[in-house]
Formats: structure tokens, C-alpha cells, sequence
């Protein structure tokens, strides 16, 4: 019985551990908050998405469409990021993007935020037209969080604790990053980065 409990309590400690490492990392050293739940920061707005700072979080939810783009360019980092959208939304985290003024899923990777997307293999948490997803998890209507890690050529993309994406592709070196709206309501209330 006293091995049993000090297996128990060895186990909880561990699993603190594990929490209290996931939960601070993103602010311990090496990482960059690249919103500070007030101003714009350090974000560059293009296209036509009304972007505004609400209730502490970045929003958008009108507009042809459009991304906040980093003023900083990265090639080999960890990113940490919460978001929340409704069920119509289509949005985003896009990667290494050579030229802040051409955005796209052919020119960057896009890690995919769009639960009713038509084919959902690449829906919410793929990287579109490099690495499917299958089954697709559902984020609308509730705050989520993306761990996405490049490190090189090896991708990996995290949704709410679960591996979506990990796989390996040299198409795109380094670039900015960049906040996507398309349509719907997107909300980013946390955003950090991380060199590797």
C-alpha cells in the first residue's frame, strides 16, 4: 500500500510538472509576446479585415479578408498561440511568409483554422495543401491553443494538446508570420514566439 501511494503522489507531481511546463513556457526565457492585450503590437495590418483590439484579445469579424503580418521575420521557432472562432470562420496562422504582400497557402504554410471547410482534410488544424488532418477537431466557439514548431525542415502543429501535423517539407525557409481573417468571427487573445 505505501508503494501504491508513493507511486500516486510521484505520478501527480510529475503531472504538475508537465502542466506547469506547458503553462509558463510561453512566457519563460527566449519567447517574445507578440501581443500585449492592448495595442496592435507588433503587428502589421493588410487587406481589408476591420482588426481592433477587444475585451484583450485581437478581433476581427468584418471584411474582404486580410492578416496581420509580424514585423519580425522567423526561420526556426515554436509558437504558442489562443484563439477562439465561430463555426463560420475561416482563419489561420500562417508561417514563414517570404513577402508580407503576397499571402497565400501557396507561397507560405498555413495552419488551418476553418471547421466547414469544403474538403475537410485540410480543415482546422492541417497545414493546407502539405499535410492533412484526419478525423478534423472542431475549435468553433471555444478558446483554443496551437503549439506550432518549425524547426528546419520538421513541422509540427499541437490543437488543444493533440499532434494535428508532423511532418517534413523544405518549401518555405523563413518569413513572417501572419494572423489570417477570411470570414466569420476570429478572436487571438494570446500570441508568442520563440526562436530555435
Amino acid at each position: 500500500m505505501k508503494r501504491l501511494f508513493a507511486l500516486a503522489t510521484a505520478l501527480l507531481f510529475i503531472g504538475v510538472g508537465a502542466l506547469w511546463h506547458d503553462a509558463s513556457g510561453q512566457t519563460g526565457p527566449g519567447w517574445t509576446q507578440l501581443f500585449d492585450g492592448k495595442t496592435m503590437g507588433d503587428w502589421t495590418s493588410t487587406g481589408e479585415a476591420n482588426w481592433r483590439v477587444e475585451d484583450g484579445a485581437l478581433v476581427a469579424d468584418k471584411g474582404k479578408g486580410g492578416h496581420l503580418v509580424s514585423k519580425n521575420s522567423y526561420k526556426n521557432f515554436q509558437i504558442h498561440a489562443e484563439f477562439w472562432a465561430n463555426e463560420d470562420a475561416n482563419s489561420g496562422i500562417f508561417i514563414r511568409c517570404k513577402d508580407p504582400k503576397a499571402i497565400g497557402a501557396r507561397n507560405c504554410y498555413e495552419v488551418n483554422v476553418f471547421d466547414k471547410r469544403p474538403d475537410p482534410t485540410y480543415g482546422t488544424g492541417s497545414i493546407v495543401y502539405f499535410a492533412e488532418v484526419n478525423p478534423m477537431p472542431k475549435a468553433a466557439g471555444k478558446w483554443n491553443t496551437f503549439e506550432i514548431t518549425a524547426n528546419g525542415r520538421h513541422l509540427v502543429v499541437v490543437l488543444n494538446g493533440q499532434k494535428t501535423v508532423d511532418f517534413r517539407s523544405g518549401m518555405f525557409e523563413e518569413g513572417h508570420l501572419t494572423l489570417q481573417y477570411g470570414r466569420g468571427v476570429v478572436k487571438f487573445r494570446k500570441v508568442a514566439v520563440k526562436p530555435l
